[in-house]
């Protein structure tokens, strides 16, 4: 039970997320297309999203990924960090706390 309520805390974490971001709140629940979404709200091109599907090549894939995202609500490197690692905790922050979206990072 603890495990599913992780996973709805996430989910609902990331949910929040892609709306603040104008996004389909949905589309955290749809696999690979989420992942899609999140390259698009970090102002990624689509290309590297077929990137993550290279071995140990995806690990760079993975942190430019969530490098954009956390740039784009206005985050650094250490946050970065945290939604790759600590997603079960960094998403539900910056889904419902105070973080706003900046646009895609330049």
């Amino acid at each position: 039970m603890v495990y599913l309520a992780f996973i709805a805390i996430v989910i609902g974490g990331t949910w929040k997320t892609f709306t603040k971001a104008g996004e389909p709140g949905w589309a955290a629940i749809i696999p690979i297309y989420n992942v899609y979404v999140m390259l698009k709200i970090g102002g990624n091109e689509w290309w590297w999203l077929l990137v993550m599907l290279v071995p140990l090549v995806n690990i760079y894939a993975a942190y430019v990924m969530f490098k954009g995202v956390a740039e784009a609500f206005g985050n650094g490197l250490g946050f970065t960090l945290g939604l790759w690692f600590l997603g079960f905790i960094f998403w539900p922050l910056l889904g419902f706390g105070d973080y706003q979206y900046q646009g895609t990072p330049a």
